[in-house]
């Protein structure tokens, strides 16, 4: 039973940081109606000038200097490329953002090299005990941070002019316009807010118990996709449920899988995909997304 908690909350954890990686995707797909392959550089950029940095102006500095980095990085990829494509079709566009992907990527990789860098993160190795049960205490501070973090991003997105804007955009694009709508503000500000949410989540997945941040650390958004795409691209809930399935789910697989050998190793890191080809299979929108409705 201790077993169980231990991997229910640490999966629930790591959920959350998948949450708010989904929740970028989902946020640029409601304002522009891209998938965002690019993602996963954004995430790696973030975190890799915090582990840059927090040496020459400690580990708070280092943070918010990639956190606003980041999201000036996913910003500049919408000004300069996404509005500047001359191509009517969203799938062609998600194919360019494959294209920047690939070519930050590929610099960053180059400047990590075979390194494996430490996040100066002020928890270091700590753990905290209840009872029974032993956990990470940057498992702790991840799922309250993640939580904090959405909350804000659902509240903003409610109460706020911005919210307003970005949800009448994604509604109806001509007649937000129409009304005064600033559709390519609205872009940046998504693209700005997702870069931000990938690098505090590149923090929190090189943290202990993981050694740090290496170059295959960009892989890692690859597992916050299927959250997404099974909680819905158009939903921000279903970020957060998907989040939590993928985080919950990979958890206990990884957890259990030499009760399962049968089902071969390394099943902790197939089981997102599985679990997002089920779901798929049974809604195709996903578990909130909105079904498109054609009149023949």
């Amino acid at each position: 039973m201790t077993t169980f908690v231990e991997l229910l909350v640490n999966g629930i954890s790591i959920g959350a940081v998948y949450a708010l990686i989904a929740l970028g995707f989902v946020i640029i797909f409601k304002a522009t109606e891209v998938v965002n392959f690019a993602h996963a550089s954004l995430l790696l950029a973030g975190g890799y000038l915090v582990a840059r940095l927090w040496p020459l102006v400690g580990f708070w500095a280092a943070l918010l200097i990639g956190v606003a980095a980041a999201a000036l990085v996913a910003a500049a990829i919408e000004f300069l490329v996404i509005r500047r494509a001359n191509v009517a079709s969203h799938s062609v566009l998600a194919i360019v953002t494959i294209g920047v992907d690939i070519v930050i990527t590929t610099e960053l990789t180059r400047q990590i090299g075979t390194d494996v860098l430490a996040m100066g993160d002020p928890w270091g190795s700590q753990v905290v005990q209840f009872g029974g049960v032993t956990l990470a205490e940057t498992r702790i501070v991840a799922l309250v941070t993640a939580a904090a973090l959405i909350t804000a991003f659902l509240l903003a997105f409610k109460y706020t002019g911005w919210g307003v804007a970005m949800r009448a955009a994604a509604e109806d694009a001509e007649t937000a316009a129409l009304m005064g709508v600033r559709l390519g503000r609205v872009s940046m500000s998504a693209w700005a807010v997702a870069g931000g949410l990938a690098a505090v989540a590149a923090l929190f997945l090189c943290v202990f118990p993981t050694p740090g941040l290496d170059r295959s650390t960009s892989l890692v958004a690859l597992k916050a996709f299927p959250a997404a795409i099974l909680g819905g691209l158009d939903s921000t809930t279903g970020a957060l449920v998907g989040g939590l399935i993928i985080g919950v789910t990979e958890s206990m697989m990884s957890g259990y899988q030499n009760d399962m050998a049968f089902l071969g190793r390394g099943i902790g890191d197939v089981a997102p995909f599985l679990v997002m080809l089920v779901i798929l299979l049974i809604r195709p929108a996903g578990l909130f997304g909105t079904k498109e409705l054609a009149r023949v």
